[in-house]
């Protein structure tokens, strides 16, 4: 079973762009440690802030890249660049991030110019789907939460492998179903994708199988979904905290469905989350 959205509020440019009828991204950097991904908490005594849990889950992406130095990494989905810059700071390689946001590519250029890492960082607006760069010009890339906003995640791990050289490591953050699968857990899923644009949600078993058809070869997966799981709830906190804003701005007809949404992640049992690394070849 594969679950995605039916409706026009599955446009993840505008999502991202802001002009959607709820500026979810916005609302989730300025109150997120300026990440746009769930957080990692050790277990259900660890008080960690956003900010650090969100640093803790791109440290996990970091250390399974193992990124070398000379590399040069492609970062799929890259956000505002706050990961990338993480990388960036800690390992003596380049990145090039894309994304379909114009918006988080500029937000991305400056990030990195203040950072004074525009000299190792390249962020541009390109589709997963059709890179536009030539064959074997990678020797890493990690996908973190984007891999789900892309229409056809299939076609997305063919230009990755088309664009990674042989024995390129590839990362990736992303959800998946976990089954058996509830009418109320397909509800709550279905809610996901139409609030924040997932585009597509399957088992795992599917994933590793569209990897392997690409020549992605022993795959690692950890399974963090308890980890992750209070995400949902934080979140939810926050736009309890910000409604009067929202509210403010016409979204009052909006504002529930998100927080239902919100809290979903971290209330259904069917909504599970892995990090998968593999190589190329």
């Amino acid at each position: 079973m594969t679950v995605g959205p039916s409706g026009a509020n599955s446009d993840v440019a505008n999502f991202y762009n802001g002009s959607g009828k709820v500026r979810v991204a916005g609302k989730i950097r300025d109150r997120w440690g300026g990440n746009l991904h769930n957080g990692y908490w050790h277990d259900e005594d660890d008080d960690a802030s956003p900010e650090v849990a969100t640093d803790r889950l791109t440290d996990l992406m970091i250390e399974r890249l193992a990124p070398q130095a000379g590399q040069r990494v492609l970062d799929i989905g890259c956000g505002i660049g706050k990961p990338a810059a993480r990388l960036l700071r800690g390992h003596p390689v380049d990145v090039v991030g894309i994304t379909i946001s114009e918006s988080q590519v500029a937000q991305a250029r400056a990030g990195a110019a203040e950072a004074g890492l525009a000299d190792r960082a390249t962020f541009e607006y390109a589709d997963a789907q059709q890179m536009p760069f030539p064959d074997d010009s990678f020797d890493a890339a990690w996908a973190l939460e984007s891999m789900f906003h892309i229409p056809d995640r299939n076609r997305a791990l063919a230009e990755t492998a088309r664009v990674l050289r042989p024995k390129s490591r590839l990362v990736i953050a992303d959800f998946v179903l976990r089954g058996p699968i509830s009418e109320d857990g397909l509800q709550a899923v279905q809610r996901i994708c139409e609030t924040f644009g997932v585009h597509t949600i399957g088992p795992l078993d599917d994933y590793l199988a569209q990897l392997a058809s690409h020549g992605f070869t022993g795959p690692d997966v950890l399974d963090i979904s308890d980890n992750v799981a209070r995400t949902g709830n934080l979140l939810a906190d926050a736009w309890e905290d910000v409604r009067g804003q929202l509210e403010e701005n016409g979204n009052s007809d909006h504002v529930d469905a998100l927080i239902t949404a919100t809290r979903d992640f971290s209330n259904t049992p069917e909504f599970g989350y892995v990090l998968v690394s593999t190589t190329l070849g």
